[in-house]
């Protein structure tokens, strides 16, 4: 027995030596110039004699009786590697520093960026081989990492996060929509801070909230603002102005951007949520403009926005607040002392107060973490899809976009689909806009005969300025709440973040406020593809057949 027992300790360290080993992460093509920075990392438990690792012109392999037990990196150079990422690897390929231990170099190993390949052997045994583009599509900054067994398709890059799939039952939702009662769930919720507050908004503009943030941070609650750095158009005078407002009250400002010190993890950081006491989460479409969180009975977005009082929900939303905003690629926002003007909006007659439950089962969506948890959901779809957003773009001019393809796909099973599009004039203006994709959609629905609709919303008629709601319903039990546009870069390269919330009466709720939105477009005078009001064209053409008419009765009576 004790012959059996040592012959088969002996055979697990082989096996150990030999076997479980692979490449599991690599960046062929970092930021820093000339690409010192990049690395591999090996994974497995056992003894790395005989392993090799080549390019198929320079490899290396490691000092005799090397293990590995878990997780080894291996880079160019330790100290580009240290000023990427803030640790040192394992080993490096070129002595550069004594801190960092060598691998024993043959050839000069370069990970060509575009097109080239690694390979392991064990022995003259080749284990594993991974080619670019073959096996994955690189660009600047994405790391490729293994999953059981599959090169992830993700475009993950230097500094993002990788949280997986999270779900959190029995917490208490308030919904609300935007303009209607937006500002006032907001400020409730701010006021009842009493320790902290994590903000992490894109643009932040409203004078009126940023007074509530002061006044939390003069009673004591530690305040924390988190911005993007670089939003399309720049940071405005207005936004700086709010950052000089909220500084002056010891609340930091900081911004997302790329520096000397780090690139941007993200294209945008285009999230919208707040963290209140480690309990409390408030996320939505809304930026924290005077559009999107208008005072009530004014004139603002449609937008979507939920609280949700759980702790370890909070805490999952906390960690995701603390792991972006660390790092070389934030920095303070300097404000100025510049005064902020709210600009004149007209009236509004608020139709929707917040709505509570009790009980939801609550799923976070993170960009570009998660966010293919969106479809997944279109895909569950059974009954119907409701979709309500600013834009949607497709990937390609021959490729829809694929949350829309989702829901088409369901269509075609019998699901009743219908898409709810912007109308401001800049999501109408030019040559592939909502107002074309309306037309795609319909075209669609027309030629196979489903049950799918699309419409340009009529801001007019619902007095709104304009659909910034990136919303979806499913079944009448699911609701996406979210940040994340329907186009080729918000799901997979910005920092977006979201909520699936399964609750019918909150399902309900927002399914009033879409149908409000659909009916108005229906019954206030429903906008072609080309975005031209059929009531004004019914109208010209009444004045011309008048005219008309005038012109035939004076030529009679001539």
């Amino acid at each position: 027995m004790r012959r059996i027992a040592t012959t088969i300790l002996l055979l697990c360290l082989l096996a150990g030596t030999a076997g479980g080993i692979l490449i599991t992460e690599f960046c062929p093509d970092p930021y820093l110039p000339r690409d010192p920075d990049e690395y591999l990392v090996l994974e497995g438990d056992g003894v790395l004699d005989g392993f090799v690792v080549s390019d198929g012109e320079g490899g290396f392999r490691f000092p005799p009786g090397t293990r590995i037990c878990g997780r080894l990196v291996v880079a160019r150079n330790g100290l580009a590697f240290e000023q990427t990422h803030g640790c040192s690897p394992d080993f490096e390929i070129e002595d550069h520093t004594s801190a960092v231990p060598d691998v024993i170099s043959s050839g000069n190993l370069l990970m060509a960026n575009q097109a080239d390949e690694l390979y392991l052997y064990h022995g003259t045994t080749l284990v594993q081989q991974v080619a670019w583009p073959a096996d994955v599509h690189p660009r600047e900054g994405q790391i490729h990492y293994l999953e059981d067994g599959v090169w992830d398709p993700r475009p993950l890059f230097i500094g993002q996060s990788r949280f997986t799939p999270a779900v959190f039952e029995g917490v208490t939702v308030t919904a609300f929509a935007a303009p209607d009662c937006a500002y006032e769930v907001f400020s409730s919720s701010v006021a009842s801070a009493e320790r902290e507050i994590l903000v992490n908004v894109y643009e932040f503009t409203n004078p009126a909230m940023a007074e509530d943030l002061v006044r939390a941070s003069e009673r004591g609650v530690a305040v924390t603002v988190l911005l993007e750095g670089g939003p399309v158009g720049g940071i405005s005078p207005e936004e700086r102005a709010i950052a000089g407002c909220l500084n002056r009250s010891g609340i930091p400002v900081l911004m997302m951007t790329t520096t000397d010190a780090g690139h941007a993890k993200y294209r945008y950081d285009h999230a919208k949520y707040l963290v209140i006491d480690g309990k409390t989460v408030l996320v939505g479409s809304e930026n924290y403009k005077p559009g999107g969180y208008p005072a009530p009975g004014l004139q603002g977005n449609r937008g979507w926005g939920v609280r949700l009082e759980d702790p370890e929900l909070a805490a999952y939303f906390q960690e995701v607040f603390l792991f972006d905003a660390c790092g070389g690629d934030i920095v303070p926002l300097e404000g100025t002392e510049d005064d902020v003007h709210t600009p004149w909006t007209p009236s509004y007659t608020v139709e929707f107060a917040p709505c509570h439950a009790v009980g939801a089962r609550i799923t976070p969506v993170l960009s570009p973490d998660t966010s293919h948890l969106i479809t997944e959901m279109i895909e569950r779809a059974e009954e119907s899809i409701v979709i309500e957003q600013a834009y949607i773009k497709n990937q390609t001019k021959y490729e829809l976009n694929p949350f829309l393809a989702a829901a088409i796909n369901a269509s075609r099973r019998g699901v009743q689909v219908r898409v709810l599009l912007d109308s401001y004039w800049f999501n109408i203006e030019d040559d592939a806009d909502n107002d074309e994709m309306v037309d795609v959609v319909n075209r669609i629905a027309a030629a196979e005969g489903l049950p799918l609709e699309a419409r340009l919303a009529d801001l007019e008629g619902n007095n709104l300025a304009k659909i910034h709601n990136k919303g979806v319903i499913v079944d009448g039990r699911a609701v996406l709440v979210s940040s994340i546009n329907w186009n080729a870069n918000s799901p997979g390269f910005n920092r977006e973040a979201g909520v699936i919330i399964e609750h019918p009466e909150i399902a309900a709720y927002y399914t009033r406020v879409f149908l409000d939105d659909w009916d108005a477009t229906e019954e206030g005078g429903t906008r072609d593809i080309y975005g031209v009001d059929r009531l004004k064209m019914v109208a010209a053409a009444c004045i011309l057949a008048g005219l008309m008419a005038l012109y035939l009765y004076r030529r009679g009576r001539s």
